[in-house]
């Protein structure tokens, strides 16, 4: 054997045994190798095209967004800089209401909502460029549709814009005497309110009213919606009278009172219409319980403010005819409390039922209702003396 035949390769010339080589070394041409390579050169293309495209499109997309940032961060920029604002007067009508208390950003957002202002910045700025803008005062005020605010402010700082009825309704009024004023100042008829006072659901009263508003219009000054229907302008009354219950713990103190609201309403009416001046509350008061409490027996009221107001008649003094009467308000002949108010109570009418005055007193007379005086007794003779005062008085005046 020669020492090439040490070294030869007993399976061909490829000491591996490669598949792709022949026997001569040369590369094998199977045609199932050269259509494997073709695809991976395939996909390879495939992933370049694909990475470029995408590599094109966020580009693409991400100029978008820079550029429609740019646009949106102007227009933006633009608004706060210059906000829309309609031009001239406006037109059409529309009531809008400026509450107490209302900052400038309040009242542009209320005439945007009403569609008077374009833009609440734009009224914003106006606001407070105009030294007269803290002025505004609460209340409804008839505007336009699509004004420049200027234009708007100028209407609202002008009083003869002023659209709402504004009334005072003082403290002691019978509800008769309320809806007399309300029709007076509204023009809404009278037939409308006396609707609502006999059927007076939806209003909120409280439970303790029993269905009644006299003694739950509470007193005070309203600036009336000019739009309001007559159970509006009532139940505006009644929120009014809620919302101070609420804040005075009225059904708290009552509570503590031992009695129940109702009946503090019913004496705070008594208490209203018999004094002459708020200093004289709290002795009235003690005078009503003094006459409720009184031992062995209590006494009768005898009141002529209720039996007056049982009969639906006015006057300082009950006549013979009025003591004689049957009503169940004539506490000449009833016991204890009237079965509710007479009247329409103030807050110091009402604080006066839980702070009476300490004393003895069991009588008073207004002797002298011109200057509002009233005076007090203990006794019999006392008050024998203060009603001849007073029946001085009446001569004087020609009777009752």
């Amino acid at each position: 054997m020669s020492d090439l035949d040490l070294f030869s390769d007993p399976y061909g010339s490829d000491p591996y045994g490669d598949p792709d080589h022949d026997d001569r070394g040369r590369r094998s041409r199977r045609p199932g190798t050269r259509r494997q390579g073709q695809r991976q050169r395939q996909k390879q293309r495939r992933r370049a095209r694909n990475g470029k495209a995408a590599f094109l499109f966020a580009m693409a997309f991400l100029v978008a967004v820079v550029g429609t940032g740019g646009v949106l961060g102007a227009a933006w920029l633009d608004h706060r800089m210059n906000p829309p604002d309609y031009e001239g007067q406006g037109t059409g009508s529309v009531t809008v209401q400026i509450k107490d208390g209302d900052s400038g950003s309040t009242i542009a957002a209320t005439l945007l909502s009403h569609q008077v202002v374009k833009s609440t910045g734009a009224f914003v700025e106006v606001y407070g460029k105009n030294p007269k803008a803290a002025g505004i005062q609460p209340g409804f005020y008839k505007l336009r549709k699509q004004m420049s605010s200027a234009a708007a402010m100028a209407l609202l700082l002008d009083p003869k814009s002023r659209a709402g009825n504004l009334i005072t309704l003082p403290e002691g009024l019978r509800v008769s005497q309320v809806v007399q004023q309300l029709v007076s100042k509204t023009g809404i008829p009278k037939s409308d309110f006396e609707k609502v006072v006999r059927r007076p659901t939806g209003l909120g009263l409280p439970s303790y009213a029993n269905g009644k508003l006299e003694g739950y219009l509470f007193p005070g000054q309203y600036n009336l919606n000019p739009n309001a229907s007559a159970r509006e302008v009532l139940k505006m009354m009644v929120d009014r009278f809620n919302q101070f219950a609420r804040q005075s713990d009225l059904e708290g103190r009552a509570q503590r009172a031992k009695l129940k609201p109702g009946s503090v309403i019913t004496m705070a009416s008594l208490v209203q219409a018999e004094s002459g001046r708020p200093s004289d509350m709290p002795k009235i008061s003690q005078v009503i319980y003094n006459r409720l409490r009184h031992r062995p027996v209590p006494m009768f009221l005898k009141f002529d403010s209720t039996t007056l107001y049982g009969l639906g008649k006015f006057g300082i003094v009950a006549s013979s005819e009025d003591i004689k009467s049957k009503n169940r308000y004539n506490t000449y002949n009833y016991g204890g409390l009237p079965p509710g108010p007479i009247s329409n109570p103030g807050e110091k009418a009402i604080d006066a039922v839980f702070e009476p005055e300490d004393g003895d007193w069991l009588f008073f007379v207004a002797t002298d209702p011109d200057n509002r005086i009233t005076e007090f007794a203990s006794t019999e003779a006392e008050f024998e003396v203060l009603r001849r005062k007073l029946n001085k008085y009446l001569e004087s005046k020609g009777g009752n």
